[in-house]
């Protein structure tokens, strides 16, 4: 489905809504102790008797070139969603930053061997996968010089996706966290992907990046991968109490229709309080709406995906 370029509306007279609950004036809750991350070797792939081979996961890109959209949460609370649904999970962390990373506990600063290695140096990416919440392969501070290096290698573009064939078949879905920007890192995350998941803020400006990001799209499927598209919208920082915000949910739907996902992703403190335990919120607060917002997500990716398989 094509994206529409999107216009200014203008805005009816506001209606009194009744206010909403706020997580965020809710007691916070005990946690329990995170223990460290493992590093996480990935046999290799073998059939046995008569056992088939496992199918090729499915690849998501998680992608937004505005910051702050809650693209790395939904990464990484997603990703333990879709494991406690009963799916083999591997999310990476293509973010300089390293904010996937550090929100499973563990510094970017320090580690050793990154995804920087496994793009530039073709290190094998089994060997920079630690399992923690979920499988996760790590991101470095040396991944902020990766687009440099990478920009004099043949088949540059190419990087992630020759890599992630090393473990496609140990997965079920491989959850792509990138960089708030449309460069050489996310073209490699288009590359590899089957598709790409936006999360959007709430906000009128928020939704014009949607037209940049699938004017990029194009141009990979016209050279590197036919077959890439925006799979699904998330609606994020959501605030139904605002004129604003259910004003923007309305734009997204009239612009891209199914596209949108039905789950809201509600503005809370939760998500800002996990990563400092080192922790999804599933992890950190499971009963709350927060967690419960992140399933539901995760059932709508699932649903879809099994739509697909017998369409």
């Amino acid at each position: 489905m094509g994206l529409s370029r999107i216009l200014p509306r203008s805005q009816p007279p506001p209606e009194p809504v009744a206010p909403e609950p706020d997580e965020t004036d809710e007691p916070e809750v005990a946690t329990q102790p995170t223990s460290g991350p493992r590093l996480h070797a990935v046999p290799s792939s073998e059939v046995v008797g008569d056992v088939e081979e496992h199918a090729m996961a499915s690849v998501i890109a998680f992608a937004n070139q505005k910051g702050g959209v809650a693209k790395t949460t939904t990464t990484l609370n997603l990703g333990v969603a879709l494991k406690e649904a009963g799916q083999r999970v591997l999310i990476i962390d293509l973010d300089p930053q390293g904010n996937l990373t550090m929100s499973q506990g563990m510094n970017p600063d320090v580690i050793e061997r990154s995804m920087f290695d496994v793009l530039v140096h073709r290190v094998p990416i089994s060997d920079v996968i630690h399992t923690v919440e979920v499988d996760i392969a790590v991101a470095s501070i040396d991944l902020a010089g990766a687009e440099l290096a990478l920009s004099a290698l043949i088949g540059r573009e190419r990087a992630l996706e020759k890599a992630l064939v090393e473990v496609r078949d140990k997965y079920d879905y491989v959850l792509l966290d990138t960089p708030p920007s449309l460069g050489l890192l996310t073209i490699n995350a288009f590359v590899a992907a089957d598709g790409v998941i936006v999360p959007v803020q709430c906000e009128y400006l928020s939704l014009r990046g949607l037209v940049q990001l699938e004017n990029t799209l194009a141009m990979v499927r016209e050279n590197l991968n036919p077959a890439v598209r925006v799979q699904g919208i998330v609606p994020t920082m959501y605030d139904g109490r605002t004129l604003h915000a259910r004003e923007a949910i309305e734009i997204l739907q009239e612009n891209f229709g199914d596209l949108v996902f039905e789950t809201r992703i509600r503005k809370t403190v939760r998500y800002a309080e996990a990563p400092v335990k080192g922790s999804s919120v599933l992890r950190y607060d499971p009963t709350r709406p927060s967690a419960q917002a992140y399933r539901d997500l995760a059932k709508e990716v699932l649903d879809g995906a099994q739509a697909r398989e017998h369409a």
